[in-house]
């Protein structure tokens, strides 16, 4: 039995490969790792607020560990407060940390160098699948996300906050890829097969960095049935 931690942005792609890890007879999902910005106290990258990240992993019911850096940490920063978590990890007797990540070889290199660094090993449960096709999957299994952050260069502002759905992939930029693994988008996951209940969102404002478009996800009471446009 591997005892693993799972690599969490919050994100499609990390919810949907601890569904498949969670399936794996010879696997326990012992963690989920995410790395938080102190000063914004958000999930880095996507923006999603802490809270929204804590009710996430209540619902899934597995423990969170958060690497914290500062807003616009550079490199070593980030890698030296990831090697403390990862020996802490290790020392309660996890062997591997798992990515979601799907086909860009020098990410992957990179997180093997950082991982290997601690005498830990890398799973990487979706690696070089189809992404149209785990966009699909994805959907099909019962999976409900929204876009929290979108780069404005490859994709409209007006993409972000709307549901990942058929019709999003539907209306999507044909360069696009559907699972934007080369940074065009980014999601937050607030239902599926692997939630005990729901985590319900309602999409809030806008918010501009260079290219970068946010959309403020707020808690809410019931399930959203706003479509953005």
């Amino acid at each position: 039995m591997k005892r693993i931690a799972l690599s969490w942005s919050g994100g499609k792609d990390s919810a949907f490969a601890l569904w498949c890890l969670l399936r794996e007879p010879d696997i326990e999902v012992a963690a989920l790792v995410c790395t938080v910005t102190r000063n914004h106290d958000r999930i880095a990258m996507h923006g999603v607020r802490r809270s929204l990240l804590d009710s996430q992993v209540a619902a899934v019911g597995i423990p969170c560990h958060t690497v914290v850096i500062e807003q616009g940490a550079g490199n070593a920063a980030y890698e030296a407060a990831t090697r403390d978590l990862y020996h802490g990890l290790k020392a309660d007797g996890v062997s591997h940390i798992a990515f979601g990540d799907l086909y860009l070889a020098d990410i992957r290199a990179y997180r093997e160098r950082l991982v290997e660094s601690t005498a830990l090993s890398c799973l990487f449960p979706l690696w070089l699948k189809s992404t149209t096709q785990l966009a699909r999957e994805f959907i099909a299994a019962g999976f409900q996300a929204r876009l929290c952050c979108v780069d404005t260069t490859r994709v409209p502002a007006e993409f972000c906050g709307r549901a990942y759905d058929d019709s999003l992939l539907t209306d999507l930029p044909p360069q696009v890829d559907p699972c934007g693994e080369n940074g065009e988008f980014h999601t937050f996951v607030w239902d599926g097969p692997i939630f005990r209940s729901p985590v319900p969102v309602s999409v809030g404002s806008a918010h501009h960095d260079r290219t970068l478009t946010f959309r403020d996800l707020l808690p809410a009471a019931s399930a959203v049935q706003e479509v953005l446009t």
